[in-house]
């Protein structure tokens, strides 16, 4: 397979909503190995399937290897420029220097943490992703920032007016989700609590893992100063194609971090070593040492996917596909949360026993997951409406068994 095919599929999908009957003549021969697993895959927010000819990118990164040495250094930097460019188109950024390559969406936050000085109050909440909320609570327990976390309402939920209330002007950092990973839920007034935190004399890190892909999202509209995220799920690129997001005004301000290395400098082959670091222009400057190439080759197909689909049409299907699914859910008595504008790619179930849960599912043929107390049930566009009514019907006969 190669990008001509991926090209043509979208061209015969057309440019009208997203249908089943579309999705499964023109998408679905482009993704024959992982539709070989027999098992319904409702896991999609988690690890996204990959496309078939997501192997043959990555064996090209590895035939120029293999074929040209250290003359491979050429195309694969023009890969990484690729991967710079998609990522800016999909986010709207200003220029393709805006994205930083990273291999998690913790590494970014790190650079992030490591250009600011000691000392700093820094607001998150109580529902960030794990690696989130443990390099925050280690950067504070290190005595590098001060930390103050919003708390979730009894159902799990975040106000804006509560995180707007932690933000004073002693604030220097906010770091906070766009969607919150455990509920789904797309916090409210994002754009508000931004400008408020900038009125404060605040920066804001935006963690758009669960949106990108999901729902639109254009950087200039937010007005964020960092924005950090990935292509493990609805990207399809794996682990390890990361990024952070840094907008013109701060570049602007030739602020640098402690996360940096050769690729930082200016004309990094030229090995000059002057005593004061001279760094390279622009995003270049947050580059760091020797790079992962494989990721930006891994992520290529899935992000030009996306991009060729567009995230609205994927967001309208997504939304399609969630409704019917709780609809058949609602029927069993099932209730679930989700599938509204309020919230991400997935459904929630509450359940004590969720992750035993996930496990009796998967044992079925149902492949879900959970976090603390909530049952995440993702469907994407290579789910048929079929396997959404089968799934319902074993989650319902599950869940019924073991109340």
């Amino acid at each position: 397979m190669s990008a001509d095919y991926l090209t043509h599929a979208l061209h015969a999908l057309g440019d009208g909503p997203l249908t089943e009957a579309g999705i499964h003549q023109h998408l679905a021969p482009l993704f024959s190995q992982v539709l070989s697993r027999d098992e319904i895959y409702l896991a999609n927010h988690s690890l996204g399937r990959p496309l078939d000819q997501s192997m043959h990118d990555v064996a090209e990164a590895i035939s120029l290897w293999q074929h040209r040495l250290d003359a491979a250094w050429t195309p694969w930097l023009d890969e990484q420029q690729a991967f710079r460019s998609r990522l800016s188109t999909l986010l709207n950024a200003q220029q393709a220097d805006c994205i930083i390559p990273k291999t998690s969406a913790g590494q970014g936050l790190r650079a992030v943490l490591n250009s600011q000085p000691n000392g700093i109050k820094v607001v998150s909440t109580r529902g960030e992703f794990d690696s989130i909320d443990f390099i925050l609570k280690q950067y504070r327990e290190q005595g590098r920032i001060r930390l103050n976390m919003v708390e979730p309402d009894p159902q799990g939920y975040f106000s804006s007016e509560a995180i707007l209330a932690e933000i004073d002007a002693d604030t220097r950092l906010v770091v906070i989700s766009q969607v919150m990973f455990m509920t789904g839920q797309i916090l409210p007034e994002l754009p508000r609590i931004i400008a408020h935190a900038h009125a404060q004399g605040a920066q804001v890190l935006v963690d758009a893992y669960h949106a990108v892909g999901v729902i639109p999202v254009d950087v200039r509209q937010l007005g964020c100063d960092f924005l950090i995220g990935g292509s493990y799920k609805y990207l399809r690129g794996g682990p390890g194609a990361c990024w952070l997001y840094i907008a013109p005004q701060v570049l602007d301000q030739h602020l640098t971090t402690l996360d940096t290395g050769w690729f930082a400098k200016q004309a990094p082959f030229s090995y000059a070593r002057p005593d004061t670091p001279a760094f390279g222009p622009g995003g270049d400057s947050w580059l760091e040492s020797t790079p992962p190439v494989l990721t930006w080759y891994q992520s290529r197909a899935g992000q030009q996917l996306v991009l060729g689909i567009g995230v609205e049409r994927l967001r309208a299907y997504s939304l399609q596909q969630l409704r019917e699914l709780k609809a058949r859910l609602r029927v069993a008595d099932i209730h679930c949360e989700g599938a509204d504008e309020q919230f991400g790619a997935y459904l929630t179930i509450h359940h004590p026993h969720a992750a035993a849960l996930a496990q009796q599912l998967l044992a079925k043929g149902v492949n879900t997951d959970a976090r603390a107390d909530r049952l995440r049930l993702c469907p994407d566009l290579l789910n048929t409406s079929e396997e959404l009514q089968r799934a319902s019907e074993i989650v319902a006969q599950v869940i019924q068994q073991g109340a």
